[in-house]
């Protein structure tokens, strides 16, 4: 049975990549979830050596890339990310490999089988396998971004309203936010429209330098945040216009150095 770990910030997504694991026709047993680049140092720390590490790029506490700089990854790893499958066509090689989301069950049973081929190919096991070369990561990460086109962003969303569509451009939007397994686009006019996309999702298709998320249900203009305030546990309040239907719109505390970064840039 092979063995996986799973580093995923989206309870929601995590759970769905478990219950895939758990219905795979190759046997999979998860060893541990965690949501930051810290708690995945700490299980990889306390935990026997996986066979596979299930990665995503984005974290509560920064880019999952941090993890290769805080502790020796000895297994393959697989990224699932809702970045763009050109951008990652550079990590495809060797031990990586990547899922894009929302993961294909087919896809995730191929990946798995190719796991196999690499990890068993003469009966021998993962925990034998060569040491992960975070050197290597460092490498694909530079060809990747010297590879990939310009980053473009969405600059509009088309929403439904009634039988009729609405285009919102971007400027109209104050911020972004899941409720009930719904995400929801909040403009600065004060209406609110479904979308069709998970905030991981809106993450990669918005300018990083105009919008941050907030936490995993918030994903805010900069414009939209009209105070902040120091709260409980290190952690800070943001005050968004318009009102958003959660009384408290917390920064976690593993996001707070990142925010402040990205405030005074």
């Amino acid at each position: 049975m092979l063995r996986a770990l799973i580093v995923e910030d989206e309870p929601l997504a995590a759970r769905r990549l478990a219950d895939l694991l758990a219905r795979a026709p190759l046997p999979v047993q998860v060893l541990g979830t965690a949501e930051s680049v810290a708690q995945a140092v700490s299980l990889l720390e306390s935990l026997p050596l996986p066979d596979v590490l299930f990665l995503d790029i984005h974290l509560a506490d920064g880019l999952s890339f941090e993890l290769f700089e805080r502790t020796v990854v000895r297994c393959p790893v697989i990224f699932t990310t809702a970045y763009d499958r050109y951008a990652l066509q550079a990590f495809k090689v060797n031990s990586v490999d990547y899922l894009l989301k929302p993961i294909d069950e087919d896809e995730l049973t191929a990946a798995l089988h190719k796991l196999r081929e690499r990890s068993y190919p003469a009966g021998v096991p993962a925990a034998q396998a060569p040491a992960f070369d975070p050197a290597l990561l460092v490498q694909l990460v530079q060809q990747m971004q010297q590879a990939a086109p310009a980053a473009t962003y969405k600059a509009q969303f088309v929403v439904r309203v009634g039988e009729h569509l609405k285009v919102v451009p971007v400027d109209q939007v104050a911020y972004f936010f899941s409720l009930e397994k719904a995400t929801f686009l909040q403009t600065t006019e004060g209406r609110k429209f479904v979308v069709d996309y998970t905030m991981d999702q809106l993450e990669g298709l918005l300018d990083p330098r105009r919008f941050f998320r907030l936490n995993r249900a918030y994903l805010a203009q900069q414009t939209a945040i009209q105070d902040i305030i120091h709260y409980t546990n290190s952690r800070l309040q943001t005050v968004l216009k318009p009102a958003p239907p959660d009384a408290q719109v917390l920064v976690s505390r593993e996001k707070v150095n990142v925010f402040k970064g990205w405030l005074d840039r």
